[in-house]
């Protein structure tokens, strides 16, 4: 089903599944044009070049738009899917993992590309690269309950879908990925840390740009706190979805 919903995206188009590498690719090209030369913005510690920072942008881009695909996507899904509702003999909690599956793929090509441009701009990739997999496994859990979560709020509550467009632009602004926490006042950083997406684009950048390695204290903690979330929405999903026949 995830490989079903990444050929449907692009069926029909000119360069078809080519569409997931070049859409980045450009991305990041705007990213070094805009902030590089227009605005040239600088990260604290950073001593290269325009291209230096869109590798630091885009390493941590890649995190919220795979987050953002995701929690867009949720309050919709059993609503477009209301076909499977009707079987009873359908799971639809594997849903959730489709999309993230489909996320998960467009994320891997951004991170991809990433780490080509770095070749470019720097010369090489930090030996720490080995470790994203890791972060993004501790992310995963997180994703998923809050896509079953959203998914059957989304059932009742039609509104949600307009609300997630703002609120995941507002995670966005609120978490490290345009601007380094140093900026902020060192009393009000640890309220960054409140936005789920902060340890994660910070751990990704750690691992794929300064080469260094996660601070594994903290991955573990949002690993725990993650599961118990999946665990939780999980177990919301299993009990509101008795009444989504009804609704749908």
């Amino acid at each position: 089903m995830a490989r079903r919903d990444v050929v449907g995206r692009y069926r029909g188009s000119f360069i078809g599944l080519l569409w997931s590498f070049f859409n980045p690719l450009l991305m990041l090209g705007v990213y070094t044009f805009v902030f590089g030369f227009i605005f040239k913005s600088r990260w604290s510690g950073q001593t290269a070049g325009h291209f230096e920072f869109a590798v630091i942008l885009f390493a941590g881009l890649n995190i919220n738009n795979m987050f953002t695909e995701c929690a867009n996507r949720a309050p919709t899904l059993i609503v477009e899917n209301t076909n499977f509702v009707k079987k009873v003999v359908f799971p639809l909690e594997v849903l959730s993992w489709s999309t993230l599956g489909s996320a998960l793929f467009h994320l891997l090509v951004s991170t991809l590309v990433l780490l080509i441009f770095s070749i470019v701009v720097r010369g090489s990739i930090p030996w720490t690269a080995v470790y994203f997999p890791i972060v993004v496994a501790v992310f995963l859990p997180f994703v998923a309950g809050l896509i079953w979560l959203l998914s059957s709020l989304g059932v009742f509550l039609r509104d949600l879908k307009q609300a997630m467009g703002i609120i995941t632009a507002m995670m966005m602004f609120l978490a490290p990925i345009f601007y380094p926490k140093e900026l902020i006042h060192p009393p009000y950083q640890k309220l960054l840390y409140l936005n789920p997406l902060t340890t994660i684009v910070e751990a990704s950048r750690d691992v794929l740009v300064w080469g260094r390695a996660p601070n594994w204290i903290l991955l573990g903690l949002y690993a725990t706190v993650s599961c118990l979330f999946a665990w939780a929405s999980f177990s919301w999903f299993e009990r509101s979805r008795r009444g989504f026949a009804d609704v749908l």
